[in-house]
C-alpha cells in the first residue's frame, strides 16, 4: 500500500494521485502540485489515503505546497482572461473560414501556455490562425480537438431529468454505454428517449445495469408462454424492479381474456432457454 493524496483540477473532474507533502491538507484545499504541465493548481478531495501499488503510475509527482493567496489571484485572473480569449479566437476562426466550434480555452498556471478545446467534423488546418493567435497571445497556443461527449462534459448542460448532466458532475470519467442496456432494461429505443444533449446515449444507463443483467436472468421474456396459477398465458409485461410478471390469459372455452400479476416465484417457465446473443449492431438497426 501507497499513502496518496488525491486532487481534481476541476469541479467534478477526475481523480489524481500525488505524493503528500510535508505540510497537512483538509479536504478541499488548493495546492499546488508538479505535473507534466508544470505546476498547475488543484483542489485536494482526498488529503491522505493508501491505495494499492498497481492502481498508482511510479514515481508519483509531488504536492508542492498549499496555495497561497497570490496562487489563487493568479488562477481568478486566469479565468477572468477566458471571455475575451474565446471571443477573439472565435473572430480569427471566423476570419480564416475554418469549420470548427470552439468549446472552451484553458490557461496555464505559469501563464505560458493557452489550450483552445474545440469539436470539428473533420480535421482541420489551424496552422495559419496559430500564427494569428501567438501573435495576440504572446504564449504558446494549443488547440484540441475534442469529441461531442467531451464537450458537454466541459460546458455542462440540464439533463432530461431535470438535472445537470452526470458528466459535467458526478461522473469523473466517461463511461462505454450500448444500446444493449437500454433494451435490458425495457427501455424504449427510440433514440429521441434515451440520448443525452450530447445526441449519444445517457451516461446513466449504465448505473442501474449490472442489476437488471442480473434480474434478467429470473424473469421470463416478453412474450414467452408460461404457467401461471390460473392458466398458461403469454407475458406481455415485466417489471424488474418489484419482480413481478404480468400474464395474458386467454379462455378459449368462453373466449375471456384476463391479464393478472404475479410474483416471478409463482410463474413457472424454462429458465434453462439459450440466450440469444444481440450485438449493439442488430440493436441499432430497431433504433435507425
Amino acid at each position: 500500500m501507497v499513502k496518496v493524496t488525491g486532487v481534481v483540477f476541476k469541479n467534478g473532474g477526475k481523480l489524481y494521485y500525488f505524493a503528500p507533502g510535508k505540510e497537512k491538507y483538509e479536504k478541499d484545499t488548493g495546492v499546488i502540485v508538479d505535473t507534466a504541465r508544470g505546476y498547475e493548481y488543484a483542489i485536494v478531495k482526498k488529503p491522505c489515503i493508501e491505495v494499492e501499488e498497481n492502481k498508482i503510475i511510479s514515481p508519483l509527482k509531488p504536492v508542492v505546497r498549499i496555495a497561497t493567496r497570490r496562487d489563487r489571484e493568479t488562477i481568478q485572473r486566469n479565468e477572468e482572461r477566458k471571455p475575451e480569449a474565446m471571443r477573439t479566437t472565435q473572430e480569427l476562426i471566423e476570419k480564416h473560414k475554418l469549420d470548427m466550434k470552439l468549446v472552451d480555452c484553458d490557461f496555464a498556471f505559469d501563464g505560458t501556455k493557452v489550450v483552445f478545446y474545440y469539436t470539428a467534423p473533420h480535421r482541420v488546418d489551424f496552422r495559419e490562425l496559430v500564427k494569428d493567435m501567438s501573435a495576440i497571445f504572446k504564449m504558446r497556443i494549443e488547440l484540441r480537438q475534442i469529441g461531442i461527449r467531451d464537450e458537454i462534459k466541459m460546458i455542462g448542460g440540464i439533463g432530461v431529468c431535470g438535472k445537470e448532466c452526470c458528466c459535467a458532475t458526478c461522473m469523473p470519467d466517461l463511461k462505454k454505454v450500448s444500446i444493449k442496456m437500454a433494451k435490458t432494461q425495457g427501455l424504449s429505443l427510440n433514440p429521441a428517449k434515451i440520448s443525452g444533449m450530447c445526441g449519444r446515449l445517457m451516461c446513466c444507463l449504465s448505473y442501474e445495469n449490472d442489476y437488471y443483467a442480473e434480474a434478467a436472468k429470473r424473469v421470463p421474456k416478453i412474450g414467452e408462454l408460461v404457467s401461471a396459477p390460473d392458466g398458461k398465458g403469454i407475458v406481455v409485461n415485466i417489471n424488474m424492479l418489484k419482480m413481478q410478471v404480468r400474464v395474458k390469459i386467454e379462455d378459449k372455452k368462453t373466449d375471456i381474456v384476463s391479464y393478472h400479476d404475479y410474483p416471478v416465484e409463482q410463474i413457472k417457465f424454462n429458465k434453462s432457454r439459450p440466450e440469444k446473443e444481440e450485438s449493439d449492431e442488430d440493436l441499432k438497426e430497431i433504433t435507425d
